[in-house]
């Protein structure tokens, strides 16, 4: 595994031919949620089935939650989020608000990964048609802001466990983005981000023709064994010519 800095950010890259990130296969890079450290989803590419020249990018949030702590394992986050007021609006049954809303801090969050998918391509041979974009949580929420809004569309989309934001703009975005594939996945039982929002994230990307593989499971906010199951043979299927 290597440690480099892509733009803005800290990324962690592992497979290819040299097991560190090297060759010119496909990249799925995948972006961790609130609170959760850098190395976060690190060990899932030990779990997909894909070839081995498959390449993985594990970006590190820029906002650092606990100063104390050593990096790899200091909480981390894309935006900060106004957790007394997600519960006010929550305990209102007004969370469609927070769905239409842009987070403070999203729109720098999305700028840092736009310059790292771009130094992934200039300097890792990794063109957006050879790149999967995705995350869990806040992260799977800026992977499909960036998707919906890139010039040029990663080759696939992985949502897990996300939830719906800046959903006005997202309507308006979406049809530009008809045909890519996207792997969603969210838990019935989830505490955290409805299941609900899920569901309707899911109809608006149909709705806009995108092809969604939606896996839901009965758990909570997790990545179940059988999503892993999936989300290999998905980043294969996506980035073959």
């Amino acid at each position: 595994m290597r440690l480099l800095k892509l733009g803005q950010l800290m990324v962690r890259m592992v497979g290819g031919v040299d097991r560190e990130g090297g060759g010119d296969g496909p990249v799925l890079v995948l972006m961790h949620g609130f609170g959760a450290p850098a190395t976060d989803l690190v060990q899932l590419h030990r779990a997909l089935q894909v070839p081995p020249e498959v390449r993985f990018a594990f970006p590190a949030a820029p906002l650092l939650l606990d100063a104390n702590a050593p990096d790899e394992m200091a909480a981390r986050a894309w935006w900060m989020i106004d957790f007394a007021r997600m519960q006010q609006a929550m305990l209102r049954g007004d969370g469609a608000l927070l769905a239409r809303q842009t987070p403070p801090g999203m729109p720098l969050a999305r700028a840092a990964v736009n310059e790292m998918l771009a130094a992934l391509e200039r300097d890792h041979r990794a063109p957006p048609e050879r790149v999967v974009l995705g995350g869990f949580s806040q992260g799977a929420m800026l992977a499909t802001d960036v998707a919906l809004r890139a010039e040029r569309p990663p080759a696939g989309l992985v949502v897990m466990s996300g939830a719906p934001i800046a959903v006005e703009e997202w309507k308006q975005l979406a049809p530009k983005r008809a045909g890519m594939p996207v792997l969603q996945s969210h838990g019935r039982a989830d505490p955290v981000l409805p299941y609900e929002g899920a569901e309707w994230l899911r109809d608006l990307l149909e709705g806009s023709l995108l092809k969604v593989e939606f896996l839901p499971f009965n758990g909570g906010h997790s990545i179940p064994s059988g999503v892993l199951e999936r989300l290999g043979p998905f980043v294969v299927s996506a980035t073959s010519p």
